[in-house]
């Protein structure tokens, strides 16, 4: 069961385990520049809002009522990351651009695959900010408008066809969770008052929008230390989000969206700070033939003569805070008062 919560959606899986929940939203966010360079995580500026999409039936679009779901706006060109929340009960969580795989770049798939491992691992993976493109690093999501080959979806499919996110969320056998519970209590590793991990929270002729590669940035994708066997395949649910522009999203909602975050040089220039996040002992996964071979905005723009990227200047990043997976006070925050 899916349910839209204060602009979050939140997985439920009652009839695995009363504690089997997870939830994620997805974080406005700088758009740091794509000029090869590697950078630091950038901060959460809030959570895009969230709508249901059958709500506005009698205005949307047919193909976006087909696939159901929620209406998320994103300006061209904008950033985000996915925040994720599940407490202590494990998850395995696909994540696609329209129907690509943002891991692996394979098409899209109803079920977990571990040659190469195309999910992630809750709580292990706080967030996901971008396409895995090499060890240790991601292409961050940028949205781009269909139909002009920016998408990853049109560079691995060579079609424009399906466009914004499709998430499905599988959780954790319940005699898996069971016995690692129990070893846990018998090791004393779980206290009363903390969980066993400390958890990482009317439009006519639609131009659809997609994800596609920006950025560079630093950060790991966990590999799957509990094994394919852990993962209750039986019970999965799943949810596809529509990305909407400024335009459409007024015109369905009547809401003004959001305003454009800061640039990235005004927020380094303000001495805010960017982040980098120490999984541990956790192995980090190689990247896929397909996704190391993935255009950036900025370099396909080039080869167009275009220039699709505004205020893409490199910048020098200086302020960085490290978070690491034993803490309790994972924030990534743009300071308050600091717009």
């Amino acid at each position: 069961m899916i349910t839209l919560e204060r602009d979050s959606l939140v997985f439920r899986f009652p009839e695995v385990h009363e504690a089997a929940r997870c939830s994620l939203d997805f974080q406005r966010t700088l758009r740091i520049p794509d000029d090869g360079s590697d950078y630091p995580l950038p901060p959460g500026m809030g959570q895009f809002p969230l709508r249901h999409l059958d709500d506005y039936a009698r205005q949307a679009p047919q193909q976006w009522l087909r696939r159901g779901g929620v209406l998320m706006p994103m300006h061209q060109a904008e950033a985000m990351w996915i925040s994720f929340g599940c407490g202590d009960y494990p998850f395995a969580v696909k994540i696609a651009a329209g129907k690509t795989c943002a891991i692996t770049g394979d098409a899209w798939a109803n079920h977990l695959n571990t040659d190469p491992q195309d999910y992630l691992v809750l709580p292990e993976q706080p967030w996901l900010d971008g396409f895995c493109v090499a060890k240790g690093l991601v292409r961050q999501f940028v949205a781009m408008p269909l139909g002009e080959g920016y998408s990853v979806e049109e560079q691995l499919t060579g079609a424009a066809e399906h466009g914004g996110v499709q998430i499905i969320a599988y959780p954790m056998k319940a005699e898996r969770y069971e016995a690692m519970l129990a070893k846990a209590m018998r090791e004393d590793a779980l206290v009363d008052h903390g969980p066993m991990y400390a958890p990482p929270g009317a439009v006519s002729a639609p131009l659809d929008m997609g994800l596609a590669p920006g950025g560079r940035m630093r950060q790991e994708i966990y590999e799957d230390e509990y094994g394919l066997d852990a993962w209750d395949q039986r019970h999965a649910s799943r949810c596809f989000i529509t990305i909407a522009n400024s335009t459409q999203w007024l015109a369905l909602t009547g809401e003004r969206p959001p305003t454009e975050p800061p640039t990235a040089r005004d927020y380094t220039d303000a001495g805010l700070p960017w982040f980098d996040y120490y999984g541990g002992d956790l192995n980090a996964l190689e990247e896929t033939e397909k996704m190391r071979g993935l255009v950036s905005v900025a370099q396909l723009g080039a080869q167009k003569g275009q220039s699709p990227l505004p205020d893409n200047e490199s910048i020098d990043a200086a302020n960085v805070v490290t978070l690491r997976a034993a803490g309790a006070t994972q924030v990534r925050e743009m300071p308050a008062g600091s717009a």
